[in-house]
């Protein structure tokens, strides 16, 4: 990965570069930012300008055979930690180990993919992931071993705010004491979710979204759109590249977060004075149950940014809308009005909420249809 082909983000490439370059490299340094800003791309694309002794933010004029070997992420040096779960192969106590080919096939694919793109992956969308202490124990081992190469070891852990209370306070031990030229590379979307005492031990690095203009020159030089197309896949995709590939790709056929938001807010409409049409919301509940507890939480999370688009429809600030529902009959300037300041910060309390509840694994059939009788009551309070 070379820091030539990661979009935007030029003033944290100069300031890794510029740190390696200079010998100054914190031993463990925190890379936050949102679903496609590009934080594990960068470091990878960091890991390899350190790995191979290059020269230049073009990774060129270093070891050509290390350059190689990571072009399929196979460096003896580099380490992948990331959020797993049991399968058909791995029925107990799953490790990232378990798992390697599948990530390097991941990530080689899409850089940029987000963590319900690797549960589609492995084919565990139903399931939630996370990093246990088996994977801890893993760390402290393959670090206990010289480097192959004489140089750094470095350690990429993905989505660390899904490692869990045990694992954290093993991996905290490290990061107080690391062994001798050791770097991790800890990537986060979710600061605050990560312990205090990890992230008192990094130098944290944010990332912002990705500017349209990026994402446009990327749309237009990668796969050859057109000046406008590219311009509404950028505009959609609101700064995350990932974003804007599973647009470009039409990639939701499996789930239509869409014309669920829809049938949603449809039947709480309906479902004031007509108690026969709790039996949608409850039909409703029941069919969002069916599609695993990731899936529900990006629903949630895509509810939450309707309702956002229609409140700012509402006030008058059509430059900031960039959704274009294409459900036949629903009009986003026709619900907008049923959005307001009256009711807004109800609605988003009761979807985080609910969001929280699922994650914690709660009954989702009772989660979401006592969300939506919820629903029923703050849409007709306008």
């Amino acid at each position: 990965m070379q820091f030539s082909e990661i979009l935007g983000q030029e003033y944290l490439k100069k300031h890794l570069v510029t740190s390696a370059l200079s010998g100054r490299i914190p031993h463990a340094q925190l890379f936050v930012g949102p679903e496609g800003s590009g934080t594990l791309a960068m470091a990878i694309a960091y890991a390899q300008f350190v790995l191979c002794n290059n020269i230049g933010t073009e990774n060129a004029g270093g070891n050509e055979s290390c350059n190689l070997k990571f072009q399929s992420l196979s460096h003896p040096d580099l380490h992948f930690v990331y959020p797993n779960v049991t399968n058909e192969d791995v029925k107990s106590k799953p490790k990232s180990a378990d798992f390697i080919l599948d990530w390097r096939e991941f990530v080689l694919k899409n850089p940029y993919g987000g963590l319900f793109d690797w549960y589609k992956h492995l084919g565990v969308e139903k399931k939630q992931g996370m990093i246990r202490v088996e994977d801890a124990q893993d760390i402290l081992k393959s670090l206990a071993l010289k480097s192959y190469e004489g140089g750094y070891k470095i350690m990429i852990v993905w989505m660390v705010e899904k490692m869990n209370l045990e694992a954290s306070n093993k991996l905290l031990k490290l990061l107080e004491e690391p062994p001798e030229k050791t770097l991790f590379l800890l990537i986060s979307e979710n600061e605050e979710d990560i312990i205090q005492t990890i992230r008192s031990r990094c130098q944290a690095l944010h990332f912002g979204a990705l500017p349209e203009a990026s994402i446009v020159k990327a749309m237009r030089e990668r796969y050859f759109l057109d000046e406008s197309s590219a311009l509404k896949v950028a505009h959609l995709a609101q700064g995350n590249y990932n974003k804007a590939l599973h647009i470009l790709n039409n990639d939701n056929k499996d789930f239509p977060f869409e014309e669920w938001f829809v049938n949603w807010v449809r039947a709480a409409f309906r479902a004031k004075g007509n108690a026969a049409a709790i039996h949608d919301l409850i039909s409703w509940s029941e069919e969002l149950s069916s599609i695993g507890r990731e899936g529900q939480k990006q629903f949630l999370a895509y509810c939450i940014d309707m309702f956002r688009q229609a409140l700012l429809l509402n006030y008058q600030t059509e430059k900031l809308v960039y959704l274009e529902p294409e459900v036949e009959g629903f009009k986003l300037e026709k619900f907008a009005p049923f959005v307001t300041g009256n009711n807004i910060n109800e609605i988003f309390k009761e979807l985080s909420d609910a969001s929280y509840h699922i994650e914690r694994n709660g009954n989702a059939k009772i989660i979401l249809t006592d969300l939506s009788i919820k629903l029923t009551r703050l849409i007709h309070n306008k």
